[in-house]
């Protein structure tokens, strides 16, 4: 048995490591110093323990409208049950079935209004903005905003929290849905932001 500080120098089955109450000797695990038996019972109840409590869920930021705009908009619930509900029926291709759904939420426009659009100098200024929104997955899809202002398309596009096949969608799982399209390639699903532009 190795004692002093020399072990460092003898070749790796020879040396001797301590992680107490065990100690790795000669190539095999060893008791060491007395109470191991106590630290092995102390051990075992605290892993136990840990086991036993529930994990704690890390809560990720909600969502936010920024970009240009006055202040950034959180798109949690307390923000999108202070405007306005909007309900819609729609149906679009996606992949090789059709979707068909009714949904709940806030009409983007009006999320626009309460985060206070931001234009630059020129003529129709609000038409130079697109808005991209991004799923949790990092698939985006891009909007201009001539097509929700009610001065021009008018659009009812909503950032829906309530709706689709097996509850789906809710308040920490928001959905894009724009009506009108044949294909449903802007529904961005499990939004994280929307970035004005």
């Amino acid at each position: 048995m190795v004692t002093s500080g020399a072990h460092y120098f003898l070749p790796w089955p020879a040396r001797r490591y301590a992680i107490w109450p065990l100690e790795y000797i000669e190539g095999r695990w060893q008791d060491g110093a007395k109470g191991s038996f106590l630290m092995r019972v102390l051990l075992l109840a605290l892993m136990l323990g840990l086991a036993a409590s529930p994990a704690v869920a890390q809560s990720s930021p909600p969502p936010q409208l920024t970009g240009t705009v006055k202040a950034p908009l959180p798109l949690d619930e307390t923000t999108l049950k202070s405007l306005p509900a909007t309900e819609l029926d729609i149906t679009f291709k996606s992949g090789a079935a059709t979707e068909t759904g009714h949904y709940t939420g806030v009409l983007l426009w009006s999320l626009l209004e309460k985060a206070g659009l931001v234009n630059g100098p020129g003529k129709n200024a609000v038409l130079r903005h697109t808005l991209l929104v991004t799923g949790s997955d990092n698939y985006a899809a891009a909007l201009a905003e001539g097509e929700i202002d009610p001065g021009y398309a008018g659009k009812q596009v909503i950032l829906a929290y309530e709706g689709g096949a097996g509850g789906k969608v809710n308040f920490d799982h928001l959905r894009l849905l724009v009506p009108g399209d044949d294909h449903g390639g802007r529904s961005v699903s499990d939004v994280v932001s929307i970035e004005v532009k």
